[in-house]
């Protein structure tokens, strides 16, 4: 990819919304163009962080998962400069499940929403099943939000995320297969804009 500039996009979306599944779909499709920044949540969750629903907690909670995503991504990066990197989550999904308004989250956090959303170049939001729904149980154990919560996520993620220039929707649909074909071919045209692998 020569001298261009570097690719970020990120996959986010409610909880039961396919996007790690789509993720890691993309990454075998494009390999060796494409490399999965895994989502900080699971990573801490997964390795014993743990998790209480007192106020406190939920921000200590969301500082961690937002300096471990920035430097997942940050080393990721520096060992792949020629790959797009295909981020599970960003930074901004932290806004979301913060407790209180948007603008402290990103005030705790040293930062802007403009400035976090400028780290990427484009967002591919999977709307949760939840949304239509369907149940979200999955093979995800760090996930525990019930439907009606996996909803409201997915507004408030929506709310935030739909701010950026390059917001692309994919909306639930009944059949996982046409809505993981349809996340597909949206990744392709903005990495092609993007003058990513096979757009220059």
């Amino acid at each position: 990819m020569n001298a261009r500039r570097r690719i970020r996009v990120v996959v986010t979306g409610g909880p039961g919304g396919g996007k790690t599944t789509a993720a890691d779909l993309f990454r075998r499709e494009l390999a060796g163009q494409v490399i999965v920044v895994p989502e900080s949540a699971t990573l801490l969750f997964s390795g014993g962080f743990p998790r209480s629903p007192d106020e406190a907690s939920r921000r200590a909670t969301q500082r961690a998962i937002f300096h471990v995503q920035r430097s997942l991504e940050d080393v990721t990066e520096a060992a792949h400069p020629e790959r797009v990197l295909l981020c599970d989550r960003g930074t901004v999904d932290g806004a979301a499940y913060w407790p209180g308004p948007v603008d402290a989250f990103f005030a705790a956090m040293e930062t802007t929403l403009d400035k976090e959303l400028a780290r990427y170049d484009a967002v591919l939001f999977f709307e949760s099943a939840a949304v239509g729904g369907h149940a979200i149980e999955g093979n995800n154990p760090a996930r525990i939000e019930s439907n009606e919560e996996a909803a409201q996520l997915d507004a408030r993620l929506r709310a935030v995320w739909a701010k950026h220039p390059r917001f692309t929707l994919v909306p639930h649909s009944d059949s996982f297969f046409r809505k993981i074909t349809v996340g597909f071919e949206a990744l392709q045209r903005v990495v092609g804009e993007l003058g990513g692998p096979n757009g220059k």
